[in-house]
């Protein structure tokens, strides 16, 4: 089985940390998110896996240089423009000849859905189509679906899809939650070369052709593209709420002091934290240095925070410094608008 994931996008509600590294590659529990993503299409039977890449597209290609994520096979499509969803599919999946039935997974969704039962259940109903979907308890700011039956888990056809409707007029709280099923033909309504949405576009034709169907699960699934949800992708591999995936809290070669208060959060790999300093509900990437007496809360650090400075519900970029003494409440460094 193949697969074509889209790991092409700017990555920008999680500036600054996302800068100088695409969105995919930023570690959830000490290892790539694109490489958990990769290990959950591998246990549900994908082989070979297409990127359909745009922002940045060396690192992806530094990270695997043989081709190989784990046992799967790994190939590049950089689009030479942006395409949108639908345009990146298609260009993905053709420089990659896929003429057959095929996975697409969206690069920034970590879930412990069953590929292979989503197949399964394409399968058993022919679709042409078959969309992932989770009920959410806000679905407008997704694409929200209305199935032919009762809502009660399984599959079924879709006979609406609204791409973020507004609040209020959503036909479910069933969501489209990023991992697919397609069809070669469903690459035929995507014309070549062109921008083109397959939320706004390509699934509104397809439920119009009755080849759009639906498979809902309450399997663990979060978007992790905003900042809190990509905290919160990271602390739950701390708990029992994930199937497959778990992590230590510190990896083996961040340095802790003895002194440091470490709760509910994910030290990265080569991370220094000072003495007597505090780190709750957060993450600190891979590289961040925190100093004696800081105070880290609710929060995502890849930089620096000095001595006895405070961080709260913000986010510090590679090259963000808290000077010492200062706070830094609900904010970011370097300022994302300056990017």
């Amino acid at each position: 089985m193949r697969a074509v994931v889209l790991v092409g996008g700017f990555g920008t509600r999680l500036r600054p940390l996302t800068n100088h590294s695409p969105k995919p590659m930023l570690p959830v529990g000490h290892r790539p998110m694109i490489e958990r993503l990769v290990d959950r299409l591998a246990r549900g039977g994908v082989t070979d896996v297409v990127l359909a890449l745009g922002f940045k597209p060396e690192p992806f290609m530094d990270a695997f240089p043989d081709g190989k994520c784990g046992d799967v096979n790994l190939t590049y499509a950089v689009e030479p423009e942006p395409l949108d969803t639908g345009g990146a599919i298609r260009f993905a999946a053709e420089s990659a000849g896929i003429n057959e039935t095929f996975v697409v997974a969206n690069g920034d969704v970590l879930t412990d859905l069953s590929v292979a039962d989503l197949l399964a259940a394409h399968r058993s109903r022919k679709a042409e189509a078959t969309m992932h979907l989770t009920g959410v308890d806000e679905p407008s700011a997704f694409g929200v679906v209305a199935l032919e039956g009762a809502a009660d888990g399984g599959i079924d056809r879709i006979v609406d899809f609204v791409e973020k409707p507004e609040p209020g007029t959503e036909p479910s709280n069933l969501v489209n939650a990023g991992t697919y099923i397609f069809e070669p033909s469903v690459l035929d309504l995507i014309a070549a070369g062109e921008r083109v949405s397959i939320e706004r576009s390509i699934f509104p034709q397809l439920v119009e052709r009755e080849g759009l169907y639906g498979f809902s699960t309450d399997d663990y699934w979060i978007d992790a593209g905003r900042p809190e949800l990509y905290r919160a992708a990271n602390l739950d591999l701390l708990t029992d709420r994930r199937v497959f995936d778990r992590c230590e809290a510190i990896a083996p070669t961040a340095v802790v002091s003895s002194s440091a208060t470490i709760t509910n959060s994910i030290i990265g790999e080569g991370v220094e934290v000072g003495a007597g300093a505090e780190v709750i509900d957060s993450v600190l990437l891979a590289g961040a240095r925190v100093g004696a007496g800081a105070r880290i809360n609710t929060s995502l650090v890849m930089g620096t925070v000095e001595d006895t400075a405070e961080v709260t519900g913000s986010m510090v970029g590679a090259e963000g410094v808290v000077p010492a003494g200062s706070r830094l409440i609900d904010g970011a460094l370097p300022d994302p608008a300056a990017v």
